[in-house]
Protein backbone atom coordinates (compact mmCIF):
# COMPACT_ATOMS: atom_id res chain seq x y z
CA UNK A 1 0.00 0.00 0.00
CA UNK A 2 1.52 3.03 -1.17
CA UNK A 3 1.32 6.02 1.54
CA UNK A 4 -0.23 9.15 0.07
CA UNK A 5 1.54 12.58 0.90
CA UNK A 6 0.08 16.13 0.42
CA UNK A 7 1.93 17.59 -2.66
CA UNK A 8 4.57 20.67 -1.75
CA UNK A 9 6.87 22.61 -3.56
CA UNK A 10 9.15 19.76 -4.30
CA UNK A 11 6.44 17.89 -6.61
CA UNK A 12 6.47 20.55 -8.68
CA UNK A 13 9.55 19.30 -11.36
CA UNK A 14 9.41 21.54 -14.80
CA UNK A 15 8.86 19.38 -17.51
CA UNK A 16 12.02 19.97 -19.64
CA UNK A 17 14.78 19.60 -17.31
CA UNK A 18 16.64 16.48 -17.90
CA UNK A 19 18.93 15.99 -15.06
CA UNK A 20 17.99 13.46 -12.24
CA UNK A 21 19.97 13.75 -9.32
CA UNK A 22 23.14 15.69 -8.13
CA UNK A 23 24.59 17.79 -10.70
CA UNK A 24 28.33 17.31 -11.35
CA UNK A 25 30.81 19.07 -14.10
CA UNK A 26 31.76 17.25 -16.48
CA UNK A 27 35.35 15.69 -15.44
CA UNK A 28 38.39 17.90 -17.40
CA UNK A 29 40.55 16.10 -19.72
CA UNK A 30 43.82 14.70 -18.50
CA UNK A 31 42.89 14.15 -14.93
CA UNK A 32 43.26 10.39 -15.31
CA UNK A 33 46.77 11.19 -16.20
CA UNK A 34 47.52 13.11 -13.64
CA UNK A 35 46.62 10.49 -10.60
CA UNK A 36 48.74 8.02 -12.37
CA UNK A 37 51.57 10.32 -12.66
CA UNK A 38 51.23 10.79 -8.76
CA UNK A 39 50.96 7.00 -8.37
CA UNK A 40 54.17 6.71 -10.71
CA UNK A 41 56.36 9.10 -8.54
CA UNK A 42 55.60 7.59 -5.17
CA UNK A 43 56.72 4.00 -6.42
CA UNK A 44 59.83 5.34 -7.56
CA UNK A 45 60.21 7.15 -4.76
CA UNK A 46 59.26 3.88 -2.72
CA UNK A 47 61.55 1.23 -4.74
CA UNK A 48 64.24 3.90 -4.32
CA UNK A 49 64.13 3.94 -0.58
CA UNK A 50 64.23 0.45 -0.53
CA UNK A 51 66.92 0.03 -2.98
CA UNK A 52 69.38 2.22 -0.68
CA UNK A 53 68.23 0.35 2.62
CA UNK A 54 69.22 -3.31 1.30
CA UNK A 55 72.35 -1.71 0.17
CA UNK A 56 73.06 0.03 3.32
CA UNK A 57 72.54 -3.75 4.94
CA UNK A 58 74.53 -5.62 2.73
CA UNK A 59 77.60 -3.36 2.46
CA UNK A 60 77.26 -3.82 6.62
CA UNK A 61 76.05 0.18 7.10
CA UNK A 62 74.30 -1.53 10.18
CA UNK A 63 76.47 -0.63 12.91
CA UNK A 64 75.53 1.91 15.58
CA UNK A 65 75.78 5.72 15.31
CA UNK A 66 78.19 6.91 17.28
CA UNK A 67 79.92 3.13 17.25
CA UNK A 68 83.77 4.23 16.97
CA UNK A 69 85.66 0.92 18.17
CA UNK A 70 87.68 -0.33 15.22
CA UNK A 71 86.24 -3.38 14.35
CA UNK A 72 88.42 -6.55 15.36
CA UNK A 73 91.15 -7.91 12.87
CA UNK A 74 92.16 -11.40 12.85
CA UNK A 75 95.40 -12.55 11.25
CA UNK A 76 95.30 -16.11 9.62
CA UNK A 77 97.16 -18.90 11.29
CA UNK A 78 100.52 -19.29 9.15
CA UNK A 79 99.47 -22.67 6.80
CA UNK A 80 102.61 -25.06 6.47
CA UNK A 81 104.57 -25.52 3.90
CA UNK A 82 106.16 -28.39 2.00
CA UNK A 83 110.11 -28.25 1.97
CA UNK A 84 111.38 -28.25 -1.45
CA UNK A 85 112.01 -31.25 -3.05
CA UNK A 86 113.55 -32.64 -5.95
CA UNK A 87 111.64 -35.56 -6.96
CA UNK A 88 112.88 -36.71 -10.78
CA UNK A 89 109.61 -39.24 -10.99
CA UNK A 90 107.92 -35.69 -11.30
CA UNK A 91 107.55 -34.58 -14.96
CA UNK A 92 107.34 -31.23 -15.85
CA UNK A 93 106.54 -28.68 -18.59
CA UNK A 94 107.96 -25.38 -19.11
CA UNK A 95 106.03 -22.61 -21.26
CA UNK A 96 107.80 -19.73 -22.84
CA UNK A 97 105.41 -16.85 -21.12
CA UNK A 98 107.72 -13.88 -22.77
CA UNK A 99 108.56 -12.87 -26.17
CA UNK A 100 112.42 -14.09 -25.79
CA UNK A 101 112.46 -16.67 -28.31
CA UNK A 102 114.07 -20.16 -27.49
CA UNK A 103 113.71 -19.51 -23.82
CA UNK A 104 111.71 -22.24 -22.67
CA UNK A 105 114.29 -24.63 -24.16
CA UNK A 106 117.29 -23.01 -22.58
CA UNK A 107 115.36 -23.27 -19.18
CA UNK A 108 114.20 -27.01 -20.01
CA UNK A 109 118.02 -27.60 -20.56
CA UNK A 110 119.23 -25.85 -17.40
CA UNK A 111 116.35 -28.15 -15.48
CA UNK A 112 117.20 -31.12 -17.01
CA UNK A 113 121.21 -30.72 -15.89
CA UNK A 114 119.49 -30.31 -12.33
CA UNK A 115 118.42 -33.15 -12.48
CA UNK A 116 114.44 -32.37 -12.97
CA UNK A 117 112.61 -34.71 -15.46
CA UNK A 118 111.32 -32.29 -18.06
CA UNK A 119 108.66 -33.46 -20.58
CA UNK A 120 108.13 -30.81 -22.87
CA UNK A 121 109.10 -27.33 -23.92
CA UNK A 122 107.28 -24.51 -25.91
CA UNK A 123 105.27 -21.52 -25.69
CA UNK A 124 102.77 -20.14 -23.38
CA UNK A 125 99.47 -19.12 -24.85
CA UNK A 126 100.48 -15.41 -24.25
CA UNK A 127 103.34 -14.09 -23.99
CA UNK A 128 103.45 -11.13 -21.72
CA UNK A 129 103.56 -13.23 -18.69
CA UNK A 130 104.73 -10.79 -15.85
CA UNK A 131 105.34 -13.56 -13.00
CA UNK A 132 107.60 -16.72 -13.05
CA UNK A 133 105.15 -19.07 -11.15
CA UNK A 134 105.37 -22.76 -10.66
CA UNK A 135 101.74 -24.22 -11.08
CA UNK A 136 101.11 -27.18 -9.21
CA UNK A 137 97.19 -28.91 -9.71
CA UNK A 138 97.53 -31.61 -6.64
CA UNK A 139 98.48 -30.54 -3.24
CA UNK A 140 100.81 -33.58 -2.61
CA UNK A 141 103.49 -31.93 -5.07
CA UNK A 142 103.84 -28.78 -3.25
CA UNK A 143 107.33 -30.03 -1.76
CA UNK A 144 108.30 -30.74 -4.98
CA UNK A 145 106.90 -27.54 -6.38
CA UNK A 146 108.80 -25.46 -3.75
CA UNK A 147 112.06 -27.52 -4.75
CA UNK A 148 111.64 -26.39 -8.97
CA UNK A 149 111.06 -22.40 -7.81
CA UNK A 150 114.23 -22.81 -6.16
CA UNK A 151 116.32 -24.28 -8.65
CA UNK A 152 114.54 -21.27 -11.11
CA UNK A 153 115.85 -18.00 -9.75
CA UNK A 154 112.48 -15.84 -8.76
CA UNK A 155 109.76 -18.01 -9.85
CA UNK A 156 106.67 -18.19 -7.25
CA UNK A 157 104.50 -21.16 -6.16
CA UNK A 158 101.14 -21.39 -7.03
CA UNK A 159 98.21 -24.39 -6.39
CA UNK A 160 95.84 -23.91 -9.72
CA UNK A 161 93.67 -25.95 -12.02
CA UNK A 162 94.79 -23.71 -14.98
CA UNK A 163 97.13 -26.13 -15.87
CA UNK A 164 96.23 -29.56 -14.79
CA UNK A 165 95.64 -30.57 -18.82
CA UNK A 166 99.04 -30.05 -19.57
CA UNK A 167 100.04 -33.26 -19.55
CA UNK A 168 102.85 -32.54 -16.83
CA UNK A 169 102.49 -32.75 -13.07
CA UNK A 170 104.57 -29.34 -12.93
CA UNK A 171 103.99 -26.36 -15.39
CA UNK A 172 106.91 -23.42 -14.86
CA UNK A 173 105.77 -20.34 -16.91
CA UNK A 174 108.57 -18.16 -17.02
CA UNK A 175 107.14 -14.71 -16.94
CA UNK A 176 109.20 -11.36 -17.85
CA UNK A 177 110.84 -11.12 -14.36
CA UNK A 178 112.95 -14.14 -14.85
CA UNK A 179 116.67 -13.69 -15.30
CA UNK A 180 119.08 -16.47 -16.53
CA UNK A 181 121.33 -17.26 -13.91
CA UNK A 182 125.18 -16.47 -14.84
Amino acid sequence: MATSYPEDRFDDIPKDLERVGAHRSPRKRGRGWIAFGWAALATIVLVAIGAVAIMMLNSGLDAAPGDTSAPETSTAAPTATAEPTQDPSVTITVLNGTATSGLAGEVADTLRGAGWTVGAASNADKQDYKDTVVYYADPTLEGAARGLAAAVPGADVQLSQDFADAGAQLVLVIGSDYESPA
